[in-house]
């Protein structure tokens, strides 16, 4: 072996050398051989140990003690070079360097009541512009309040990217203040979890956060920062290294490793690194699955399609997945997100008796939605039918086909991109316009029924279809509409039209109660140009009464109609039948407008008053318009649903 070749063996790869000269010694050495053996398990081992302190690092890349430069700052600039304009959060000690360092660069920071809500702001955010939302709350108990929030952002395919605080890297699993295993928390929940340990990987960490949440399947990250990885090195070495001399060796040997450990923290803290956005990984359906449905849908009579959520995920704009809807010229419902993308009464949107639709269809293209109990499991699909079903999740897609349905052709790409190709593929292709007409006189009927539910007396107070059907007159044509609650909020989905794509919030599959007052404040930060009504149940706005402090201390004018039927009705239809009784399902007729308004927003009341409607709901338009944030309290009465019931 030469002696470069040598040295280069010894350095990086010392088992090599103790091959070389065992292989050398002569035969029957034993004794040597062990011993260098050892001697080389022992270097191996001391490399090891002085790479994981980081001291081969520190070689190389200096520490600026004199810095004072901070954690947050990296965070902060990660967050801007990836287009973030609004930081959502409730102040903790934890993450007060990044809500500092966010403000100096321009990202405007909102805290909110709860951290719940932070995170339900945030996957608003993500759902109206396609970027991602991003939250940042504190360790322990500021994390574990956002569990709910994150999850549902996990079951909507939200792409949300949660903060979190944390203990000292030095005194995690020693009982610090609010030291939890926060990772095997959100590793459940989360595409990506990851916990910096160094500063100078707050940026390489962020950004692969930031890419997993947006490629695949969209969903929440979670990256966790420890308290030490945020300040400056100033106050964590005031913090972390006594400051008296150590005595005895025991003291001196515990004091040059917190020392390293602060200079492993910080080496090469501040060197310029790349901070934009990584390339995403978005699946794309095949030229071969594009034409075999094509192939199907040429041949249908019958076709229907159903457009979920995912459909308006980018890369495909809004409008360019409207025009090829328009262009495939098939019948269609539309759920979730999907909701408004052909406006309002456009011929091809069928909006009631689903489920007898996709009975009836032959070919059933189901882009974006899956067969879980929104489909009854896809038991509403007929077995003649010929099923196409695209989704960017292969196990969403084909999720209880071993049960009740079987897909003829199941795709898993991006579902806009899908939708364009194949309407590029069957251009010119028409289908027999007696099928439609079947569907929208269904429609006519249904509505019909409303109308005439309109007009049922109450035992007291007002009748809700009237009501919704008064809101629907009035709604503007950029209204956004956040819905948050049970039997109130059931009513006005069949009621209450969205004006266009991208302009209906509604939880989503997790069915969760509390996201109004967040998909609100998120909404009117993105389109401060639109008005965004809320309509809650009266159990809902109970969690999201207290962020109208929020609306008012941040000037968010929001407007907030509350069904108050003084209980969980929805619950209370179905328990007092079958069990006899209405326990814990009673509220009382709060005068949750008088609520609002001591803190700070304006409060209106709808009573039994019924030619009042309109005048009080322009009252709060106009309150809106002028900056205040506003509740109207309309006291609503209750039906018996068995019996051709007011709510649906």
């Amino acid at each position: 072996m030469k002696g470069t070749e040598f040295l280069w063996s010894q350095r990086h790869f010392p088992w090599r050398v103790m091959e070389t000269l065992t292989a050398a010694a002569p035969a029957g050495s034993f004794f040597p051989s062990f011993l260098l053996l050892a001697c080389g398990t022992l270097v191996a081992a001391l490399l090891g140990c002085a790479h994981r302190l980081g001291l081969f690092y520190q070689l190389m890349h200096k520490v600026d003690k004199a810095s004072i430069q901070h954690g947050g700052e990296n965070v902060a600039a990660v967050l801007r070079a990836h287009g973030v304009r609004f930081l959502f959060t409730l102040v903790g000690g934890h993450i007060s360097p990044i809500l500092v360092a966010c403000e100096k660069l321009g990202i405007r920071v909102v805290d909110t009541r709860h951290e719940v809500t932070a995170v339900f702001a945030a996957d608003a955010v993500a759902r109206l512009t396609g970027t991602v939302g991003v939250a940042a709350v504190t360790a322990g108990p500021g994390l574990t309040n956002t569990v709910t929030a994150v999850k549902n952002a996990q079951i909507a395919q939200s792409p949300v990217l949660l903060l979190g605080g944390a203990a000292s890297t030095l005194l995690q699993n020693r009982g610090a203040l609010q030291a939890i295993d926060q990772m095997a928390l959100f590793r459940p929940l989360c595409k990506f979890c990851a916990s910096v340990r160094r500063v100078r990987d707050i940026v390489p960490t962020l950004r692969a956060a930031m890419v997993a949440a947006q490629s695949g399947t969209p969903g929440p990250v979670f990256v966790e920062l420890p308290v030490d990885v945020l300040y400056p090195y100033f106050i964590v070495q005031k913090e972390m290294v006594p400051a008296k001399p150590p005595k005895g060796l025991v003291a001196r040997m515990v004091t040059w490793y917190l020392e390293n450990h602060l200079a492993n923290l910080f080496a090469g803290a501040w060197e310029p690194r790349p901070e934009g956005p990584l390339p995403l990984d978005i699946p794309q359906a095949s030229p071969q699955q594009v034409q075999r449905c094509v192939e199907i849908l040429s041949r249908a009579k019958r076709p229907l399609v159903v457009l979920g959520s995912q459909a308006l995920l980018p890369p495909t704009p809004a409008d360019r997945l409207r025009t090829a809807v328009e262009t495939l010229g098939i019948p269609c419902f539309l759920g979730g997100m999907a909701r408004g993308l052909l406006g309002r009464n456009h011929p091809l949107h069928i909006r009631q008796n689903r489920s007898a639709a996709l009975k009836k269809a032959d070919v059933v293209l189901l882009a974006g939605i899956v067969c879980d109990f929104r489909l009854s499991y896809g038991r509403v699909l007929s077995r003649s039918s010929k099923i196409i079903i695209v989704n960017r999740n292969r196990k969403e897609m084909l999720m209880n086909s071993d049960m009740f349905w079987k897909p003829q052709e199941a795709v898993q790409g991006d579902v806009g991109s899908f939708v364009v190709t194949l309407a590029e593929g069957l251009k010119g292709q028409t289908w027999a316009s007696d099928w439609a007409e079947e569907l929208r006189q269904a429609d006519r009927q249904k509505e019909q029924t409303f109308r005439e539910k309109a007009l049922t007396p109450v035992g007291q107070h007002l009748n809700p279809v009237r009501v919704l059907q008064l809101v629907e007159e009035i709604l503007p044509d950029n209204t956004i509409l956040v819905v948050d609650g049970g039997d109130f909020v059931g009513t006005a989905a069949h009621l209450v039209q969205p004006r266009g794509p991208l302009r209906w919030l509604d939880p989503g599959a997790f069915g969760t109660l509390g996201v109004g007052a967040g998909f609100a404040l998120g909404a009117k930060l993105c389109r401060p140009d639109a008005e965004v009504w809320c309509l809650f149940g009266d159990g809902a706005f109970g969690y999201s009464l207290i962020e109208f402090d929020t609306f008012v201390r941040h000037k968010i004018p929001v407007i907030a109609l509350v069904g108050n039927d003084a209980g969980w009705t929805q619950i209370s239809r179905e328990q007092v039948p079958c069990l006899g009784s209405n326990v814990a399902c009673g509220l009382a007729y709060t005068d949750y407008h008088k609520a609002a308004m001591g803190l700070g927003a304006q409060g209106l009341l709808l009573s039994r008053e019924k030619d009042q409607v309109v005048e009080v709901l322009r009252d709060a338009q106009q309150q809106c318009r002028d900056g205040h944030p506003v509740v109207v309290n309309i006291l609503i009465g209750r039906t018996d649903f068995r019996d051709g019931s007011i709510a649906v």
